[in-house]
């Protein structure tokens, strides 16, 4: 069994049309940055690193172009397709009520019409966690031998007009569309002991995120709590960009440590990171199930037990009409296996007490994003040093083993000061190794395609493959100076971070 792959990535498919759209359509528009610094072609590119995005068709599915290609151009057998898991923030509608899956899954539902089918709900890192989600699928016999996932990560932010025409968020994103199949290579059947019991079952008057909370925090006790799956099927924008789960984290947080909410913790930055890292150190995210059945949810969180990797999981089931079902898993004697190769392994770490710096606001019966970019900054620069030393550890790797490393691209800005607090450690120059770190092991495309939110991290490795990156240079850096030998690469780090505030990576050997 040591040697064995459990889950591997097979094969791509992607939307590949739209119109590039340069930054100087913004110049004339009188939009001005933090400070009052006019918005250009230089200042964009100053900023952010971005030069061009690519904007689509308002009449077109992108999502349901990406899986056409992927149907197209690979020899997937459909009827092996067991799970089908659409990964985005807004999609295509701000006002559809989802999932959004919906759409891309009528390609496939004569072929595999009893495959799980769900959107999946993580920020940014929802191509990441959906792969996680798989990951645990596969090491449990939630999904086996020769079964196929199929991830379809779509964002079309032109076409939903998620932020206000003066907002200057309108200048970082593109849209984009990739569908990724997975398939799982191996049957595990891990022996241990589980436990799921009802923990609460009752109708939600109010504020959904605190009377969950509530009725866990009651009836749980003071149990560590690894991670919380929702299955959150109110259907509107608002209760999911940050994923409810995570407020109902953070609500639990607070009523289990009530003299940290007294002291004010959570609203001082480096206090609260370092709380959560310290106390919390788990994950929470929402999905949104097709068919609407409650134990859908309920399965999946058992599997994130069976893995070995977690010992008490959250699943809420939450009806539209507002009905919640809450059952807590708990297991012991689980083995925590790590295959040597393909998808090896995986982390997912939530910080809800940073929802709020992405999220959905309804304004005069309208919706629109909100992003506190000084504090997703932090968040992504400051956090990475913990969560990928909790990964490492479990793998006996580094950074320093890292051949190629695909990092979400929220921002250019935020990569050399990620990877300065990752390297630090072992770099006496943190600056120049970083530096070196992005031309050499690293691919980047957005300062041609823009930050194009959950689909980056499908879109990277996509055009590594099909010749679509050149070297360049941004702010300053080099990039894309080593693409030959990283299409050879061995072992590759995915690591992300959203909305939630989440950060989820995993690890790839080749």
């Amino acid at each position: 069994m040591a040697n064995e792959v459990v889950l591997d990535i097979i094969a791509q498919g992607a939307w590949n049309g739209g119109t590039v759209v340069d930054n100087s359509v913004f110049e004339q528009q009188g939009l001005r940055f933090k400070g009052g610094i006019p918005v250009t072609h230089k200042t964009i590119e100053e900023r952010i690193g971005i030069r061009t995005r690519v904007a689509a068709a308002p009449d077109e599915r992108i999502g349901v172009c990406a899986l056409e290609n992927l149907i197209e151009t690979s020899d997937i057998d459909l009827s092996k397709v067991k799970m089908v898991i659409g990964a985005t923030n807004v999609g295509e509608d701000l006002y559809d009520a989802g999932p959004l899956i919906k759409y891309p899954f009528e390609l496939l539902k004569k072929y595999c019409p009893e495959a799980i089918v769900l959107d999946l709900y993580a920020g940014c890192p929802g191509f990441n966690v959906a792969v996680e989600l798989g990951f645990m699928l596969s090491l449990t016999g939630g999904l086996k031998t020769d079964d196929i996932t199929i991830i379809v990560g779509a964002e079309n932010i032109h076409r939903a007009k998620a932020f206000r025409p003066e907002d200057t968020s309108n200048v970082i994103f593109g849209d984009d569309s990739i569908a990724t199949a997975l398939e799982t290579k191996s049957h595990l059947e891990p022996e241990g002991q589980i436990r799921s019991k009802v923990i609460a079952d009752f109708s939600v008057v109010k504020d959904f995120a605190l009377e969950i909370a509530r009725q866990i925090a009651s009836l749980n006790g003071s149990i560590q709590i690894d991670g919380i799956i929702m299955d959150n099927q109110l259907g509107k924008l608002e209760y999911r960009v940050p994923a409810l789960a995570s407020r109902v984290q953070h609500r639990l947080v607070e009523i289990m440590h009530p003299e940290e909410s007294e002291h004010r913790t959570f609203y001082r930055f480096k206090e609260a990171l370092r709380f959560y890292d310290q106390h919390v150190q788990a994950f929470a995210y929402d999905i949104m199930t097709l068919d609407q059945n409650p134990m859908v949810v309920s399965n999946l969180a058992r599997a994130y037990v069976k893995s070995g990797r977690y010992k008490t999981i959250i699943s809420v089931y939450l009806s539209k009409e507002g009905h919640a079902v809450i059952r807590l898993h708990t297991g012991q004697k689980y083995p925590r296996f790590c295959p040597q190769s393909g998808i090896i392994d995986s982390l997912t770490q939530t910080h809800g007490c940073f929802g709020d710096y992405i999220q959905v606001i309804p304004t005069n019966g309208e919706l629109f994003g909100e992003l506190d970019g000084k504090g997703i900054f932090l968040y992504a620069t400051r956090g990475v040093r913990n969560h990928l030393n909790r990964l490492f550890s479990k793998t006996r790797l580094s950074i320093d083993d890292i051949d190629l490393l695909v990092e979400h691209q929220a921002n250019f800005a935020m990569i050399p000061l990620t990877l300065e607090q990752v390297l630090s450690p072992n770099h006496e120059d943190a600056k120049s190794a970083a530096a070196e770190f992005i031309a050499n092991k690293m691919i980047t495309n957005i300062h041609k395609r823009g930050n194009c939110s959950v689909v980056c991290m499908q879109r990277l490795p996509y055009d590594l493959e099909r010749d679509a990156l050149t070297p360049d240079r941004i702010q300053g850096y080099a990039i894309n100076g080593n693409l030959n030998q990283l299409k050879q690469a061995k072992t590759v780090l995915y690591d992300s971070v959203g909305a939630g505030m989440t950060r989820s990576s995993f690890l790839l050997k080749k």
